[in-house]
């Protein structure tokens, strides 16, 4: 065992400096990712009465991440790009601290917070997006985003399970005259620690700024839009991912403890899996990869909708644990290759099309997030969370032959030689 780990320790070691430091970056940061996405929407359904508001700092969040990814793109001309993405990291911190703060969750505040979430999420990822592309070749890339999705799942069992256990032992045990809010203040402060521990670790990579051109454009290759198509679809998933199975496990089962526990369920089966996926897989597999998370978004879905009970949010959220991540180490790779094309073929900086992929996640984002506030405000919670994600799962898996008419036009882009391999 000891023989096989410094093996994979030296493989790792064998890439270059800049991918390995943004590698270490991300799985700094990757334990703040789970407190922010599992405890934020916790904190606010404990602290109001309103489901809604879940969603109304998603939005907000959504919002403010195609905002500054416009903003960093005018910034990149003046800040080095490895300041820009610490910053992200640390605004996160503030945006928990704001959210901590308020007197009373009102629509306004919790917009507000998110809004601040939504700029450090937006500088973190579109920084992260021109890294990835630039210290990553095509060949490389299934184990960079295999490394990077099993650092984001092991410390998606480790942190939900020990923060949710530290909220629960708080209300448990009357630590802090029991008042569980400290623990959430606890916990920010944990990921503003964390936050500016990963922001002085990113200047070690020597990163380069994309060159000095406009980023914002109107008109694209015919293989770009359909990328763009196939953002929109992702987004709307998104919209519905992110809050959907907190509301749910609230819903149905209860404290954050047990919240924390079901997220590590499966997690560490998952971690290995992907990690072996990006080592041995090449591009020509990215294509079934995605449709195998597709289906299984589609199965938690349909299990979710027909049993809507404890044991239906349980297997909606396992199905979850594994479709996420082998959704994302097929889609980013492709994505990536794409820009690699169209950025040449057009003679564009590559942070044009980065940016431009935001804007279409940002739509189908915003579709879903509206279209659980309109169901859950003026229909009811009830159909919002069972039969609509059920809805938007199947909307997503038609993705797939989106995603198949993009690698059939990758293939036709490609010289002779390469195309044996995608």
């Amino acid at each position: 065992m000891l023989k096989k780990i410094t093996k994979e320790f030296q493989f790792f070691a064998a890439h270059p400096l800049g991918m390995r430091t943004l590698l270490l970056t991300n799985l700094i940061y990757g334990l703040v990712m789970p407190i922010i996405e599992l405890f934020i929407g916790a904190y606010i359904m404990r602290n109001s009465d309103d489901i809604s508001l879940v969603v109304i700092f998603q939005l907000a969040v959504y919002t403010g991440i195609p905002l500054t990814f416009a903003i960093n793109g005018w910034l990149l001309n003046y800040f080095p790009i490895a300041r820009l993405y610490s910053f992200g990291m640390l605004l996160s911190g503030v945006s928990m601290f704001s959210m901590m703060t308020l007197n009373n969750l009102d629509t306004m505040g919790v917009f507000i917070a998110g809004l601040i979430m939504g700029l450090s999420y937006g500088f973190f990822w579109s920084n992260r997006d021109f890294l990835a592309l630039n210290t990553t070749k095509d060949e490389n890339r299934n184990y960079y985003y295999g490394v990077e999705t099993f650092f984001y799942t092991t410390t998606g069992i480790v942190v939900p399970l020990a923060a949710g256990a530290f909220i629960a032992a708080v209300e448990l045990n009357g630590w802090f005259g029991g008042n569980v809010n400290v623990a959430y203040y606890i916990l920010t402060a944990a990921v503003f620690s964390m936050s500016l521990f990963a922001s002085v670790l990113v200047h070690r990579g020597n990163f380069q700024n994309p060159k000095r051109s406009p980023f914002v454009f109107f008109k694209f290759d015919a293989l770009w839009n359909k990328m763009l198509g196939l953002a929109a679809l992702k987004g709307v998933a998104q919209g519905y991912i992110v809050t959907a199975p907190t509301m749910l496990i609230l819903t149905h089962i209860g404290k954050e403890g047990s919240l924390g526990l079901i997220q590590g369920l499966a997690a560490v089966v998952s971690a290995v899996l992907l990690y072996v996926l990006g080592r041995v897989t090449t591009p020509k597999h990215r294509l079934m990869i995605y449709g195998i998370g597709c289906a299984l978004f589609v199965l938690g879905a349909l299990l979710n909708a027909g049993l809507y009970s404890s044991l239906g949010v349980i297997l909606f959220v396992l199905c979850l644990l594994f479709a996420r991540p082998l959704l994302d180490i097929a889609y980013f790779p492709i994505q990536l290759k794409v820009i690699d094309i169209v950025s040449k073929k057009e003679n564009r900086n590559e942070f044009a099309y980065i940016f431009n992929h935001e804007l279409g996640l940002y739509l189908g984002r915003l579709l879903g997030c509206g279209l659980f506030i309109v169901l859950a405000r003026y229909v009811s919670e009830y159909a919002a969370l069972r039969y609509a994600l059920l809805v938007i799962a199947v909307v997503h898996f038609m993705g797939w032959f989106a995603m198949r008419n993009v690698v059939q036009d990758v293939s036709m882009n490609q010289p002779r030689a390469e195309v044996k391999h995608l």
